[in-house]
């Protein structure tokens, strides 16, 4: 029996990746943190590396351009099973996030695993 590829959890666009690149240009390393509510509701979080406090609890699914993405504990229970995909769209993004006054906001997307990811991811020890 062929064993599943393990699928990415956390993937970008095109146009996220250019964002993501013209962001690193001006202020260096990024991170992503995908809020779970709160004050920008679910809105990923662009970050200069260090201007965010990681939690010990909160997990990182992956990486998109380069830079690290983090999500909740509580926020992982509900996207588990799902790929997150990052991507823009017109528009002025969270107060506290990088891409704020620049006419653009990330925007994030998903779909479902397959049962055979799902396998395989939980195989790996990611969900």
């Amino acid at each position: 029996m062929a064993t599943a590829t393990l699928p990415e959890q956390v993937t970008a666009t095109a146009e996220a990746l250019k964002l993501i690149d013209e962001l690193q240009g001006q202020h260096g390393p990024i991170m992503f943190y995908q809020s779970g509510g709160c004050c920008e509701g679910s809105a990923p979080m662009c970050f200069p590396v260090g201007e965010f406090r990681i939690g010990s609890r909160d997990k990182k699914v992956g990486e998109i351009g380069g830079a690290e993405f983090f999500i909740s504990p509580q926020q992982f229970e509900y996207w588990k099973h799902t790929q997150i995909i990052i991507d823009v769209v017109p528009g002025f993004g969270a107060a506290f996030s990088l891409e704020g006054p620049g006419g653009l906001q990330f925007h994030t997307r998903s779909r479902v695993f397959t049962d055979e990811e799902i396998h395989a991811l939980r195989d790996a020890g990611k969900i």
